[in-house]
């Protein structure tokens, strides 16, 4: 009995950013507001001199987030609600901004009382220690937090807490008696799912080329298509981390999107960011060794990804038929890389077989909405009732892509290539296969996924893929 009265007399005081969230509300914050308005920057410079707080106060001002935008930990409120049971009164402690630290206090209602920096203090480390020992006197209250800046208030609590710890944590935590609060275990394969690695086998088309001019036996070229393939795999990875930045209000919204390690906060914005950089370099290092002409198309490629993040991709149609011409950048970047010849038919047959994929995407999209023809799909200019129009388009551009392959088969150009051009009219049905099953399976609601990546995966699409690859071979075979 006197243990609870004496908790309803302390008060549980939680941490904000790292502790009760998986992210900082000051680093995403900052990122996100200057990925949408750079020429922000110089402003940013000018508030970072007036003060952390004042920084803090200018970004959560243009940054617009909701109290539901934020990752939370879900540990960490049920230990709120387990003091609350108790009679312990729970206090929100942070050095966010009013407007953060309040629209988040007002979301979840499960604080009594809210403490945040203003602009004349940066309730943080020393500070925070003091507002709290000036309020609860020296063991009066207990404190959960995560970091460097929470060591002194650890050290002023009756009982420290500790979630998520980073090294000076955990070396105050290994000195003191302490509560360690377990959370989820997060993988270590998190940045790797964050840079998309299994994406880079699209990047696989900058060696079509090469393949169907027949020149796999020249190492230069491949070792120039392999240098390329990598060069535009970074690039990607690096416009990935820019996209999910970009997008983190949005996926935190979205039933499986908000999964992604960067959405989760199961990789920080600073970490993730940097890798950004790192990835953007490399990419930029491999590129030097290629053509001048593969330093355009790789330019090209970043200029369309960064347009389509920011623009494009809200715009209705333009993001289809963007996405579609994204994959044939890759075809003429391999040509371009290689110095081989680009066919007119291949550009043309990339385009409809592209577009058919990126409408299932979409038509998947619509599909998980509700059902209701005038919802609006988040963060795109498409409406429930668009989907059976999206899904005419689709199945139209496949039959196309199917048509070019056809007219390109009973080309002269294939004649004077092939031994036996007859061996690739397969090629027109398999086609049609795999992309008519893609249909059939999304409209059965049974696509889950980036079609592409589906086909990457999905046994029936790698069979007909090998078959295809098989009959190129043997038409090549003179007999």
């Amino acid at each position: 009995m006197d243990a609870m009265s004496d908790n309803r007399q302390v008060p549980l005081c939680i941490d904000l950013d790292g502790t009760l969230i998986a992210t900082d509300t000051l680093w995403e914050g900052l990122i996100s507001v200057l990925l949408r308005r750079p020429w922000l920057i110089f402003s940013a410079i000018a508030w970072a001199i007036a003060g952390k707080a004042v920084l803090k106060r200018q970004v959560a001002a243009r940054l617009g987030h909701q109290g539901s935008d934020w990752p939370y930990r879900t540990e960490v409120i049920e230990r709120i609600n387990l003091a609350r049971k108790s009679g312990q009164p729970v206090w929100l402690v942070t050095g966010a901004a009013q407007s953060t630290a309040t629209a988040i206090a007002d979301h979840l209602g499960l604080f009594d009382r809210v403490l945040h920096s203003t602009d004349q203090e940066n309730l943080t480390a020393l500070r925070k220690r003091d507002r709290l020992l000036a309020l609860c006197g020296d063991g009066g209250f207990d404190y959960v937090g995560n970091s460097r800046d929470d060591l002194a208030v650890f050290d002023a609590a009756r009982r420290a807490i500790i979630v998520a710890p980073d090294a000076a944590a955990k070396r105050w935590a290994a000195r003191h008696e302490s509560e360690l609060l377990p959370l989820a275990k997060v993988s270590p394969l998190a940045i790797l799912k964050s840079i998309r690695v299994h994406q880079w086998l699209k990047n696989v088309l900058i060696a079509v080329p090469v393949v169907l001019n027949h020149e796999l036996a020249d190492t230069g070229l491949i070792l120039a298509a392999v240098a390329a393939f990598f060069s535009f795999s970074f690039l990607a990875s690096a416009v990935y981390i820019v996209n999910d930045i970009s997008d983190l209000t949005n996926d935190r919204q979205h039933p499986r999107k908000r999964l992604r390690p960067l959405a989760s906060g199961a990789v920080s914005l600073p970490v993730i960011s940097v890798c950004a950089v790192l990835l953007l370099l490399a990419s930029v290092g491999l590129a030097s060794l290629l053509p001048p002409l593969f330093w355009a198309v790789l330019a090209v490629y970043a200029a369309i990804t960064t347009t389509y993040t920011f623009v494009l991709k809200r715009k209705l149609l333009v993001d289809v038929f963007t996405l579609a011409a994204l994959y044939t950048v890759r075809i003429i970047a391999g040509a371009a890389a290689t110095g081989t010849e680009l066919s007119f038919w291949l550009l043309a047959f990339s385009i409809f077989f592209f577009l058919s994929l990126a409408l299932v995407k979409r038509f998947v999209e619509l599909d998980e909405l509700a059902d209701d023809d005038a919802t609006q799909l988040m963060g795109r200019s498409y409406v429930g009732g668009d989907k059976d129009m999206i899904a005419q388009a689709g199945v139209a551009s496949a039959f196309s892509a199917a048509m070019v392959l056809a007219l390109y088969v009973d080309s002269k150009e294939v004649a004077s290539m092939y031994a036996q051009p007859w061996l690739l009219w397969p090629l027109c049905p398999l086609i049609l296969y795999m992309l008519l099953r893609i249909w059939i399976l999304a409209r059965r609601s049974q696509m889950h996924e980036d079609p592409v990546v589906f086909i990457m995966r999905d046994w029936r699409s790698q069979l007909a893929t090998l078959s295809g690859a098989a009959l190129v071979i043997l038409a090549t075979v003179q007999v």
